[in-house]
């Protein structure tokens, strides 16, 4: 809330109570007839769905108010669950006001006897669902831990090691699970189990503070690979959305933070390489600082990070933002393999058997899963954690296995 200004606040609230106002009128066309004879049920269901409007909006004020007096756990807290209550409530709201309303204007398409009844029955579900996906998102799907297993032929990948098993995580925004290590510890099993030759993580360890990071090494120091474990920084890893009291403030939450992924026996890549050998074969592994297209900070520098590696046939770069991959990657290297994360899938989306959608393809061109370009490839994982939205509706938590193949 620190990013919008008491006025962006002020006219989010309008606009809440505004599609209240909206979704109320459209309440009441069923309450005046169906308890027109019971005024006082009428007036509690109008004073509770007003007492909740206003609590809403009287708490995101109150927040943005005591924004800056808060201990930066509490308002993550605090932030979380109106994003929760405010999805939740707008949502349901607005679908159930037009569906409503469209049907009103529209019943001449059902007997005039039973046309109330029908409307009145349409509307209420049109709310109703969505209120319940979403509470179910929240409390039911958020930590569904699902592992997606992807085959990726590379045509530079050396016969030695054809079948490398490598593990990719991202985003585990570790602020976000309230120190509830067991959630996690269910991940960290499942990505044992798969016994991976390498495991790959592609950003946002943190929200934003170190101190998120209390008593997590005991849990991720558990993770298992066979030959090693390597990671990058995301953008949310640098301590830039939080207002700091002094540079130095800032410097030493940065350095807890990159100091933390020895603790957990991770190699942090920034703007570096490593070099993956197997009976004399290379592979190599770059890794960037993140890369995004602004508002987002460009601390990557691909160059540089490929500086010692560049005689290697097969490179595999880690980089959390995926527009890195169209912006400097993709035919402008020999990269053969991009890893990233960033965009959570939106934390929302619709998946069929062929097809995959989200809003979030509106503003990222590549935001989940596996594309290919001219022999490159991209993937994108969906991340482990959350941001925002406290919830996962059709957008599991991704653990992904990825098995490399020599194109043949």
């Amino acid at each position: 809330m620190r990013r919008f200004s008491f006025r962006m606040i002020l006219l989010l609230c309008i606009f809440l109570v505004v599609i209240d106002a909206f979704a109320f009128r459209a309440l009441q066309s069923i309450t005046n007839t169906a308890f027109a004879y019971n005024p006082v049920l009428r007036i509690g269901i109008n004073i509770l769905f007003w007492t909740f409007t206003i609590g809403l909006v009287s708490a995101i004020l109150a927040l943005k108010i005591r924004f800056d007096k808060m201990h930066p756990r509490r308002r993550q807290l605090w932030i979380s669950s109106l994003y929760g209550l405010t999805v939740s409530s707008f949502a349901p709201k607005l679908l159930f006001a037009v569906i409503l309303t469209i049907l009103q204007h529209a019943k001449f398409i059902f007997p005039p006897a039973q046309s109330f009844l029908i409307i009145s029955l349409i509307g209420l579900f049109a709310g109703f669902l969505p209120f319940f996906v979403i509470i179910y998102g929240i409390f039911r799907t958020v930590y569904r831990f699902k592992i997606y297993r992807i085959q990726i032929p590379l045509k530079t990948l050396p016969a030695a090691f054809e079948g490398l098993r490598i593990v990719q995580i991202s985003d585990l925004h570790l602020g976000s699970f309230n120190y509830r290590y067991s959630i996690l510890e269910r991940a960290v099993h499942l990505i044992n189990h798969l016994q991976p030759d390498y495991v790959f993580f592609t950003g946002d360890l943190v929200n934003n503070y170190a101190w998120e990071l209390k008593g997590w090494n005991s849990t991720l120091k558990k993770i298992k690979a066979h030959h090693g474990k390597i990671a990058v920084l995301g953008n949310h890893d640098y301590g830039d959305y939080s207002t700091w009291d002094s540079d130095d403030m800032k410097r030493e939450n940065f350095r807890q933070i990159t100091d933390f992924f020895s603790e957990i026996s991770f190699t942090l890549l920034r703007n570096d390489s490593v070099i993956l050998s197997r009976a004399g074969d290379k592979i190599a592994v770059i890794g960037v600082e993140n890369w995004g297209k602004p508002p987002f900070k460009q601390y990557g520098d691909l160059s540089l990070a490929m500086k010692e590696v560049a005689g290697i046939p097969c490179k595999i770069l880690l980089s959390h933002d995926p527009s890195h991959w169209s912006g400097e990657v993709l035919k402008h290297t020999d990269i053969a393999l991009t890893l990233s994360g960033h965009t959570h899938g939106m934390q929302a989306g619709i998946k069929t058997k062929n097809k995959e959608w989200s809003l979030i393809q509106y503003k990222y061109k590549h935001w989940a899963g596996l594309y290919e370009d001219a022999g490159q490839f991209l993937h994108v994982n969906r991340g482990l954690g959350w941001l925002g939205f406290p919830g996962r509706l059709g957008m599991a938590p991704e653990i992904t296995l990825i098995t490399l193949k020599r194109e043949e």
